[in-house]
């Protein structure tokens, strides 16, 4: 019998083995969280142990499948992941105890460098050849967006995302709502690709953007000789493009009633009538909606079917706008100002607190999108390394009411006199004399302001 020295000692010999093992291991539970990681694969993911432990393996491990063999039981060897530039051999086996499934073995292969180099050009020397299939794929098949995409600080963000890997690994329907530009989109992604359909195709319909009378062909597609002008051939729909994969139908508040008795049909039958076919397709999809309409009431005004609502409102999820979580607004602030700049080949890299305080201040309808739009035209409008007032898009700041409720009236009247001040040393070229004259103020004056808006070029 082992003794309890005995057995820490072995322990202690195991967990050293299986740190410097050749392999780099990893293991995770059911809900794809990592429960333990071997240091040499720590050292090149460049995280401690302590900080990988616990977190989803999503977010530690670029592409990574484990959550997806964690929970489907389904083992996956000698697979093919880009990690940090380079593509690995990856194996995932699940793993059982007395006949249930309690997590998943993951284990990269890398060590033989030569050969691996040589497969590795051998591989991207492939890649060339397939670009354009891979161009195609994204433009038309393909999620662009993960998780990682989400950026917030807000702890009910946080907690929608949480809610994503819990409801990516079901078949159930989601309905996704939220006012224009709050990242509908980017949660519908996510779902799809932290789904076992993350390999099938990612279809999105904007159900308010096709005219009325061809969105019956965009679904549902149609046969040769439909109708005039129809394709010879026919053409598919996108619930048949999107078969074993996910359909995004976005703004289907929009969608026309004859419509929604059409897609009600086909996601309790689970079958597509082509346009002049009398044969119906089976299809195997997901579908995920969105909205910023109001359906409880357009149920009460008979503009939204009721039996429709309740069949994608299996799952719901609300993203609040960008006013109700004002932490997130310096966050994405930065954020969209280090992802423009660089875009941009600009050096910007401060925001003035006065433009903080009027971004905290304002209302945001347009929300993330807005916020990103009024950035980039900063990024563009300034022309130095600092966004100052002046630098913000008249859409914002133009008209002084609409900073009414956002700046104090000392404030606004400094904010008008600095953008008049510029304006009018810009239409005398710098002349501070004529722009005194002009103004009707000393030239002491004019020289005080300057200093005070750091208005000196």
């Amino acid at each position: 019998m082992l003794n309890g020295m005995d057995v820490l000692y072995k322990n202690e010999i195991l967990e050293t083995i299986i740190d410097c093992a050749y392999e780099w291991i990893v293991v995770v539970d059911t809900e794809g969280r990592i429960v333990y990681i071997n240091q040499n694969y720590c050292q090149f993911l460049e995280i401690e142990k302590g900080e990988a432990l616990g977190r989803h393996v999503t977010e530690v491990i670029e592409n990574s499948r484990m959550h997806i063999v964690a929970r489907t039981g389904k083992e996956e060897i000698a697979d093919l992941q880009y990690i940090k530039g380079n593509y690995m051999i990856a194996n995932r086996i699940p793993l059982f105890s007395n006949g249930q499934l309690f997590g998943a073995l993951g284990t990269v292969i890398f060590r033989d460098t030569k050969e691996w180099n040589r497969m590795n050009s051998h591989i991207k020397s492939l890649l060339p050849k397939l670009q354009t299939y891979l161009q195609d794929w994204n433009e038309n098949s393909g999620a662009k967006y993960t998780l990682q995409d989400i950026k917030t600080v807000s702890t009910s963000i946080m907690e929608l995302k949480e809610k994503v890997k819990s409801v990516a690994s079901g078949d159930i329907s989601v309905l996704i709502r939220g006012e224009s530009g709050t990242g509908k989109e980017l949660f519908a992604h996510s779902i799809h690709c932290l789904s076992p359909r993350s390999h099938q195709p990612f279809i999105k319909v904007n159900c308010g953007a096709i005219p009325e009378h061809l969105l019956e062909s965009e679904l549902f597609g149609y046969e040769e000789g439909a109708f005039t002008g129809a394709k010879k051939g026919g053409k598919k729909g996108k619930f048949v493009l999107a078969h074993g994969g996910t359909i995004f139908l976005d703004e289907i508040g929009d969608m026309p009633l004859n419509m929604q008795v059409k897609l009600l049909r086909v996601l309790q039958e689970k079958e597509v009538e082509p346009v002049g076919s009398l044969k119906p397709i089976p299809v195997d999809v997901r579908v995920i909606a969105a909205t910023n309409r109001p359906l409880e009431k357009m149920i009460e005004e008979k503009r939204f079917r009721e039996d429709l609502f309740y069949r994608i409102h299996v799952v719901p999820f609300k993203i609040p706008p960008l006013q109700e979580r004002p932490e997130d607004i310096p966050y994405l602030t930065d954020f969209f100002l280090e992802k423009i700049s660089r875009r941009a080949g600009k050096r910007v890299t401060t925001i003035d607190e006065e433009v903080r305080r009027v971004f905290d201040r304002y209302h945001w309808p347009g929300n993330l999108r807005e916020l990103e739009n009024v950035v980039e035209a900063a990024v563009h409008l300034t022309d130095g390394e600092r966004i100052t007032l002046s630098s913000l898009p008249e859409s914002l700041t133009g008209d002084p009411k609409v900073l009414i409720g956002h700046l104090s009236l000392k404030e606004i009247l400094e904010e008008t006199e600095k953008r008049i001040l510029g304006r009018t040393l810009e239409q005398f070229g710098q002349d501070k004399l004529e722009a005194a004259k002009a103004l009707g103020i000393s030239k002491s004056s004019i020289y005080e302001k300057i200093k005070k808006y750091r208005l000196e070029r």
